[in-house]
């Protein structure tokens, strides 16, 4: 990949000695010189694998000899089907959503700040409360359970369609997860993004403007040279308020604002719609020659992963 070393930021800029194209299909006359990813939906599909490790710890716990289960909470806990434990993923999820928007909001004071981590942890023990499953795991079990956030699989085109991406553009993180959290997401589902950001290097999270706002400073770039990439339109209607450029991808299960009121509101400049391929769809739609013969989900050449590598760990110096 043709890169050279941007003074402003700790990566490698993508070189565009040729012109973008100026095709029917390219969607912004003027491109965004960073991508800006939601990860949890947009980059990762959360439920399937949240759900599938519920469903795990609760056979591993009916199964272990060496419990001492009641008989009540055996029955419960026997009973509960796979889309019980959906329900209860869901819910987990929601209470997520639901501390992150009150911090962003200021309906919850800083001093009860927490990172994601924490909170999927603590939130976790009330799940288990609120279901009468007190009991069925360990505190070290949850403990684990928790971090089933750091091992989600990634969208099927996801990997291929982030490194298509990087031929033409910074392609960074801008999520509610913590660090740890989001770089081992990029190691477990070989995601290359060229900067790893987090929420919480502004001490709040999305929806706030200083998240959009400061990961523009932190790249040297203007609000308008980004473009926010969420599955999420409540995201993006934010991050428009905040100058910045916005591109919907559509993903299973992932919305719950009506996509015909913001398709009227117009805060959306870009929609991937879920029958096209992700993000190699949006790569080709902003201009990006995909190379369609690689198999998705693979690691790339050396030289893209290496390229990749020593931009990561100068971003992670740098922080």
């Amino acid at each position: 990949m043709d890169v050279h070393f941007d003074p402003r930021s700790p990566c490698p800029l993508p070189s565009r000695s040729t012109p973008l194209p100026t095709t029917s299909e390219m969607a912004f006359p003027d491109p965004p010189r960073a991508l800006l990813f939601d990860v949890f939906g947009t980059c990762v599909n959360w439920r399937k694998t949240v759900v599938d490790s519920l469903i795990e710890w609760k056979h591993r716990a009916l199964n272990d000899a060496s419990a001492s289960l009641a008989s009540a909470l055996r029955l419960r806990a026997s009973n509960l089907e796979d889309e019980d434990w959906g329900r209860f993923a869901q819910e987990w999820r929601n209470s997520y959503m639901t501390y992150v928007r009150g911090i962003a909001r200021g309906d919850i004071p800083p001093s009860e700040y927490k990172t994601i981590d924490e909170h999927h942890y603590e939130s976790l023990l009330t799940l288990v409360h609120d279901w009468d499953l007190v009991g069925l795991w360990r505190l070290t079990d949850i403990q684990t359970i928790s971090l089933v956030w750091h091992r989600l699989e990634p969208w099927k085109e996801a990997p291929s369609g982030i490194r298509e991406l990087n031929k033409l553009y910074w392609t960074c993180t801008l999520s509610n997860g913590n660090m740890e959290l989001l770089r081992d997401l990029a190691k477990h589902g070989k995601l290359e993004w060229t900067h790893i950001f987090s929420s919480n290097m502004w001490d709040s999270y999305k929806p706030s403007p200083k998240v959009y706002l400061g990961a523009a400073k932190k790249l040297g770039l203007q609000p308008g040279e980004c473009a926010m990439i969420a599955a999420h339109l409540g995201d993006l209607k934010a991050a428009k308020s905040n100058g910045l450029k916005t591109i919907y991808v559509e993903r299973p299960q992932e919305e719950t604002m009506d996509r015909d009121e913001a398709k009227r509101e117009g805060f959306v400049d870009l929609w991937v719609r879920a029958d096209e391929d992700g993000f190699v769809a949006l790569a080709e739609k902003l201009g990006v020659d995909v190379d369609r013969t690689r198999k998705r989900g693979l690691s790339a050449g050396a030289n893209n992963e290496n390229v990749w590598k020593k931009g990561m760990t100068d971003a992670a110096n740098s922080l």
